[in-house]
């Protein structure tokens, strides 16, 4: 198989985008902060290397991370395009829930981490991507904007979550999805079971995540002060199942483990969660957190129509449901997904 490289015929192109800072709540965030904000789709790190890179102008002019946005300012961030990668396409099963010239909705399955990282070289969802999306005669049909190691890459899933992830092919397409995120016309839903009853039927967790400050492999409540970013989810009780209930969350905001982070700030941790649900145990051999991306719907970025996209409960995901309602005599025509 061949690596994914793009035709010296056809270079790829830089990414150029303008933002504007209206928002008088905005005065004094550092730049880095600030524009990783904008940015869902790029790390703080990212941004941080783009400005030292002089990749990103403020009011015409080269700046650094610790610029303190004044009101009226205007931001020019341009991403350069992506050097040829050296990673192999595999021949990984992938689910495919969409799929046109322009963008793929798959259904990840638990385990499968996104994108190369430390320790995951092999193995990822973006070498299924370069086998799926690959051929001889075209090259490799992903967008590059994400980056060398993210090719099409928009938004992310942990290892251990399922569902739909939405998948650019074209760098326009990653363009219009990442503005829907960022607008958040974008819809995203989840179903989760946790541990533990909320009070009430429905709510919203407002509360910024940042890392850790001692266990770096999480994430958790951190003031925006001390370099938290803003996070939102919105919550349902879908069914309650005696000491737990099955959830109904859609995310405002994409923040790394925000649902996980928010349920354990809820008291409720994900079943089955290794760092936020710690000691507590319901009985039954699991892979890991029980959460996943139900429904995502989008507008195309070409016809504008909009497509949504339901992902069937994995199997483990049914078999938790199942045994949780007969434990506790509750119906199961209720949640038939």
């Amino acid at each position: 198989m061949m690596s994914q490289r793009r035709s010296l015929e056809s270079p790829p192109l830089e990414s150029t985008q303008i933002y504007h800072v209206n928002n008088p709540d905005e005065v004094g965030q550092r730049l880095d902060r600030w524009l990783a904000a904008q940015r869902q789709d790029l790390s703080r790190s990212q941004v941080q290397r783009l400005l030292e890179q002089g990749y990103v102008q403020v009011n015409s002019g080269e700046s650094t991370k610790k610029y303190a946005m004044q009101l009226g300012d205007v931001v020019t961030l341009t991403v350069p395009p992506p050097v040829p990668l050296d990673l192999e396409p595999e021949a990984i099963p992938l689910t495919v829930l969409y799929e046109d010239e322009h963008l793929l909705i798959v259904n990840k399955p638990a385990g499968l981490v996104v994108h190369p990282a430390p320790g995951h070289a092999t193995g990822t969802l973006v070498h299924a991507l370069l086998a799926h999306c690959s051929s001889e005669e075209q090259g490799t049909s992903l967008s590059g904007i994400g980056g060398t190691q993210r090719p099409g890459i928009v938004h992310r899933l942990d290892k251990d979550t399922t569902g739909a992830l939405a998948i650019a092919k074209t760098d326009q397409a990653h363009q219009h999805l990442q503005a829907q995120i960022q607008a958040k016309t974008a819809q995203r839903d989840y179903l989760g079971i946790v541990f533990g009853k909320p009070s009430g039927l429905s709510g919203v967790v407002d509360q910024p995540i940042g890392r850790h400050p001692v266990e770096r492999k999480k994430m958790a409540i951190v003031a925006e002060e001390k370099g938290g970013r803003v996070a939102l989810t919105h919550w349902q009780v879908k069914q309650r199942l005696g000491h737990f209930t099955l959830m109904h969350f859609r995310l405002q905001t994409g923040r790394t483990h925000q649902i996980r982070v928010h349920s354990a700030f809820l008291g409720c941790p994900i079943v089955g969660d290794p760092l936020y649900g710690k000691g507590r145990d319901l009985g039954i051999n699991l892979t890991g957190q029980v959460l996943h991306a139900w429904r995502l719907r989008v507008q195309h970025p070409v016809s504008e129509d909009w497509i949504e996209v339901e992902a069937p409960l994995p199997p483990e995901f049914q078999k938790v449901l199942r045994i949780l309602q007969v434990r506790c005599g509750a119906s199961m025509s209720e949640t038939e997904f």
